[in-house]
């Protein structure tokens, strides 16, 4: 079959191009109306669709306690073991070299600083750390602000360039082609002029708000030193957003809530992890499959499937269990910081483009094990396509029936559907009671808090039926919709205060 999609593909690129851009929304939408028409055409059918999803969701909130219980505990001993220690047992731990590159734009000169400064002090050596600032040459200012960072950590770290990306035609504005810029400079700097040896070198791509746990690279130069599969490695720690939790207005907050319990849970899910926001690769590795895309604006999935389809299948995540803090989105005023957030859900969802290449690849690249790709897409084909579904399933769908076909709703099953659609999704009340337990045990405690906010802090998930719409199902269904349309999306940093 291979040959025959990769014959259908050659001749229609731009067709087939189209028509998998509009497949996502066109099933967004579809699961959307569903109740709507289908309570007039298959009232049961629509009815046994939506209490299946209801238990669909309580299955997943409940996975969600247990994974992130689960990985939380591993984070916790992972927290107590001396990597340092560990690492100098090891042959060619002198060798091993750390290339950090920070992609950024308009980010402020005291944000670049604690981001770099928790790379200073790392137990490991900073000595085997490299620092890229990955500046965008069009941002008023770039050089003078690289200057002012390298020249405050002259001499901290093995060394510290600044990288400054043109506006280059063909190129989407963005992270992805800026650290291919930036990779490629290190590349030249780093390996061409002999400094490091590529074979002993990792490259992480890191958001500019991330502050790595101390023991961060020591834990990857472990992890990396005793993988025999290092070549064909991801490392990926809980980004977790941790660094203005409670700074940031409650219904962000409720986001970073949710966000940070499930990129810890996904640490033990094996091939349901994927690289996310800041993470960590081989570098003989990122160079051997081309660097980072240039045409693309959300790169972290997008690297990954690279490596994976470019090495046969032979590309894995494996976790760092340790967190790693991030902003949630924070602005000036509370409007501007959920225009923030909502900006930010746009540019994530925008991840739905790719979905495209994913499916492309799926069919037409050979001799990749088949489960392993199937079992990976999947997964991120259901996360996608779900993404602006879920809100209009789990909060109103239970509730048309009534109103589209009010002869099926003095049927027994018409009836009491919303009722037990009520029932089940009820009992996720448990378990995010339960999240709360475990995020109040992995969250760094502050001692300026007052208690009387932290006892109502669960108040706020009140919010979770309005802002869920607007600033996770709408800023979602408008990409998909953008998408079916042909059009782009026009890269917007979320800003840092």
């Amino acid at each position: 079959m291979t040959p025959f999609f990769q014959t259908i593909f050659t001749r229609y690129p731009i067709k087939t191009r189209r028509i998998l851009e509009i497949f996502p929304g066109f099933i967004s939408w579809s699961l959307i109306f569903f109740p709507v028409w289908g309570s007039i055409l298959i009232p049961q059918v629509v009815a046994y669709s939506i209490l299946f999803f209801d238990i669909y969701w309580m299955y997943r909130s409940f996975s969600l306690v247990i994974t992130a219980y689960a990985a939380s505990i591993k984070i916790k001993k992972a927290e107590s073991i001396n990597w340092l220690s560990k690492v100098k047992t090891l042959e060619n731990n002198k060798k091993v070299t750390h290339i950090v590159i920070i992609p950024n734009y308009k980010e402020s000169v005291l944000k670049l600083i604690e981001t770099v400064t928790s790379m200073a002090t790392q137990t490991l050596s900073a000595k085997q750390i490299y620092v890229v600032l990955a500046m965008e040459d069009r941002e008023e200012g770039a050089r003078e602000k690289a200057k002012t960072i390298v020249k405050h950590f002259n001499g901290v770290f093995g060394g510290i360039i600044s990288a400054y990306h043109p506006d280059i035609e063909g190129e989407v504005k963005g992270k992805s082609s800026n650290e291919a810029y930036a990779s490629k400079l290190a590349y030249k700097n780093l390996v061409d002029s002999k400094i490091i040896d590529i074979n002993f070198a990792t490259v992480s791509s890191v958001d500019a708000d991330s502050i790595f746990d101390p023991q961060f690279f020591a834990y990857l130069s472990h992890s990396f030193l005793t993988d025999k599969n290092r070549y064909n490695k991801f490392w990926q720690s809980a980004n977790v957003n941790y660094n203005n939790f409670w700074s940031v207005p409650a219904p962000v907050r409720a986001f970073a809530f949710f966000s940070s319990l499930w990129r810890t849970g996904l640490l033990i899910q094996k091939d349901r992890l994927i690289t996310n926001s800041t993470y960590s690769l081989s570098f003989k590795m990122l160079a051997d499959i081309g660097f980072w895309d240039v045409d693309v604006i959300p790169e972290d999935y997008r690297i990954f499937f690279k490596a994976f389809y470019k090495l046969g299948g032979q590309a894995w995540v494996e976790p760092i269990f340790l967190k790693t803090s991030m902003d949630a989105p924070l602005s000036t005023t509370y409007i501007r910081t959920l225009k923030n957030k909502y900006d930010q859900e746009r540019r994530w969802s925008w991840g739905v483009s790719d979905d495209q290449l994913f499916i492309k690849w799926w069919l037409t690249v050979p001799n990749i094990p088949f489960v392993r790709k199937t079992s990976i897409l999947y997964h991120v084909l259901v996360d996608h396509f779900l993404w602006p579904v879920n809100w209009f399933i789990l909060t109103i769908a239970a509730n048309i029936m009534p109103i589209v076909n009010p002869v099926f709703s003095r049927t027994t099953l018409g009836y009491n559907l919303p009722k037990l659609a009520g029932v089940i999704l009820t009992f996720c009340l448990l378990a995010l009671v339960a999240m709360i337990i475990i995020d109040v045990r992995n969250r760094p405690k502050d001692k300026s808090l007052s208690k009387v906010r932290q006892f109502l802090f669960p108040l706020e998930f009140m919010l979770m039926p309005v802002i869920g719409f607007f600033l996770s199902a709408l800023p979602a269904l408008i990409s998909h919709t953008q998408l079916m349309l042909g059009k782009r999306l026009e890269y917007k940093v979320t800003e840092k205060v």
